[in-house]
């Protein structure tokens, strides 16, 4: 039994099943490259972080109306429910989505409409975060963030993703101070195909409060000693690392070592309907690879509470929640 846990990156695009995928084209009668269903899961077969993106920007065309987004969050609801996930903090990348024509309107309205329902539907709490493509102009950004912030959609934060290499964070300095000046919560993938340096830039010009990946960061020890002072969440997608290769095998995974070194690290899913897995599956991968104890599955549970932008009263309340797993298990 798996204690209960808040998932922290965890982007919603990515939990697109190809049997969701086939219904919705056919709900919209759109033509898609894949022949079958079968044809279509053979596609993600993907090699690297750019044919996966590939794949995945060919199959975001099914979502069209605040119906699609509002069934795909729910869907995910369900599953990361069934996971253990208690309190979830959701990616969408809305630039994926305007510059296919559908408003952002639309994008927000059909994931809340479903996020609305999650405590009472599931028991979850949740926080909606908008991410940026980092290999898309700063001025796209810009203007997305203007938009949604001008129109009073309802979001709790700002991300950054996509592909990594040659687009650091320093490119977006004045995204983040909009967004920070807004009172949004601000997080940043870094760290993960690029170098630490990314992860100095993210804490030190974008300000985060939370760094997203972040496993490169053990390159550097005087990094790593300011991240364990500071106490700075990072989280580790472990099943995600291996499928891209940015971790060979996961063996060869940093997920003890980071442990042993004191960082706030958590688990979380990233894609999973790509990757191998929800929380749960990342879950077992480690414990099956690291013959981790219960102790440290309860460590990592606890930092993904103390990891997520919570009220006290809240986190106080999901430690509980805890705190009562780890006595039904010595009973």
């Amino acid at each position: 039994m798996r204690p209960p846990v808040a998932e922290l990156h965890l982007h919603l695009e990515g939990t697109l099943e190809p049997a969701f995928i086939i219904e919705t084209a056919s709900k919209h009668g759109i033509e898609l490259p894949w022949r079958s269903l079968e044809h279509l899961e053979a596609q993600y077969d993907f090699t690297d972080l750019q044919s996966f993106l590939d794949l995945l920007y060919v199959n975001l065309e099914v979502l069209r109306d605040e119906d699609d987004f509002a069934e795909v969050t729910r869907r995910y609801l369900v599953r990361a429910a069934a996971a253990g996930v208690r309190h979830a903090e959701i990616f969408f990348d809305v630039q994926a989505h305007t510059r296919r024509g559908i408003p952002a309107e639309t994008v927000v309205r059909g994931i809340r409409s479903a996020l609305d329902r999650s405590v009472a539907d599931h028991g979850m709490t949740t926080k909606l975060i908008m991410s940026f493509w980092r290999d898309l102009p700063a001025e796209d950004a810009m203007g997305a963030l203007t938009h949604v912030l001008g129109a009073g959609l309802p979001i709790d934060g700002i991300g950054l993703d996509s592909a990594e290499v040659g687009y650091p964070p320093s490119l977006f300095v004045e995204v983040y101070r909009m967004a920070r000046d807004a009172g949004l919560h601000v997080v940043a993938h870094a760290g993960e195909e690029g170098p630490a340096e990314y992860v100095w830039e993210a804490l030190d010009l974008l300000h985060v409060e939370r760094v997203d990946h972040g496993i490169r960061s053990l390159e550097d020890p005087e990094l790593v000693e300011r991240l364990v002072r500071e106490r700075v969440p990072l989280t580790v997608c472990p099943l995600s690392n291996v499928r891209l290769r940015t971790v060979e095998t996961m063996a060869e995974h940093p997920l003890p070592r980071m442990l042993e070194l004191g960082l706030l690290v958590s688990l979380n899913s990233d894609d999973p309907a790509y990757f191998g897995g929800y929380l749960d599956a990342n879950f077992d991968a480690v414990v099956a690879e690291f013959g981790l104890d219960a102790r440290a599955v309860e460590q990592l549970a606890r930092n993904s509470i103390d990891s997520a932008f919570l009220e006290p009263d809240e986190r106080a309340r999901l430690h509980g929640e805890i705190d009562t797993w780890k006595r039904d298990r010595s009973d």
